[in-house]
């Protein structure tokens, strides 16, 4: 599949890796839908393709109505939709017993039911097409990670219901894939949620040393163009997803201890 003249939305589109498919999307002339709460920082971004063909919309996808207006909107302007990529995400940092469970209730609306909204939306053109629609998630969703039980919860249900869509649209030819980057290089982390529901406001990774938009971008499209079911895109993501299959309790002490050593760290 080449994206040239191909109607593509792409939610969490104003940064991060949202940005990057943006971007190389928009390099291979396909009609892109960018979709976010920041329209200054789309509008920028667009700014720099002059003679592409390119929507903004302003949209937060924890809300239904604002799913459904991407979708329309993208529809009212190109006649159809290709692909959708269900990128927008937040994370959080801190452990349960210290959780305010509102942190949760935000993550779930934002990468779960977001993704649920969109693609409910957007299934009768993607059926139409025979188009494709992805989760950006992570290996999160294969492996709880501790403190971060509700970017782990919202990953596994988003898991949940994409592999479910998969089977139930087995015989409509629709195209469901699953994309894992590893710890990528944006702001995510910043903006991470603690224990109160705050932002973070400083990343316990060292940015320099982690994927890069661009890479997972590459990836992420590299999948769809080829159709895959899922794409994990490093070996220690590959590594925990297959250990964890026949070893799963020593899979749980690598995962705590590697995840004690982050700076600062909440673990006990």
């Amino acid at each position: 599949m080449g994206f040239e003249g191909k109607v593509v939305v792409v939610t969490g589109a104003s940064s991060g890796i949202g940005e990057a498919l943006c971007r190389k999307l928009l390099q291979q002339g396909a009609k892109v839908v960018m979709a976010a709460r920041n329209i200054s920082k789309m509008q920028q971004i667009a700014s720099d393709y002059e003679d592409a063909e390119v929507m903004i919309i302003e949209a937060d996808v924890s809300k239904k109505s604002d799913c459904e207006k991407i979708i329309h909107e993208a529809v009212g302007s190109f006649g159809e939709i290709d692909v959708l990529i269900n990128n927008a995400g937040i994370s959080m940092r801190a452990i349960f017993e210290d959780l305010d469970i509102s942190v949760i209730e935000q993550l779930m609306a934002v990468n779960y039911w977001g993704t649920v909204y969109c693609t409910h939306y957007a299934l009768p053109y993607l059926l139409k097409s025979k188009g494709s629609v992805v989760g950006v998630s992570s290996i999160a969703g294969f492996q709880g990670l501790p403190a971060r039980t509700g970017y782990s919860s919202s990953k596994f249900a988003m898991h949940g219901f994409l592999n479910t869509l998969r089977v139930e649209t087995l015989k409509q030819d629709l195209h469901v894939m699953i994309a894992c980057p590893g710890f990528t290089a944006s702001n995510i982390r910043n903006t991470a949620l603690t224990a109160d529901g705050k932002p973070q406001g400083d990343t316990p990774l060292e940015e320099g040393k982690l994927m890069t938009a661009d890479d997972v971008a590459n990836r992420i499209l590299s999948g769809i163009a080829r159709r895959k079911r899922s794409v994990i895109m490093t070996l220690q993501g590959k590594l925990v997803v297959f250990l964890g299959k026949f070893f799963p309790a020593m899979v749980d002490k690598m995962v705590y201890n590697h995840m004690k050593k982050e700076k600062d760290s909440p673990l006990k």
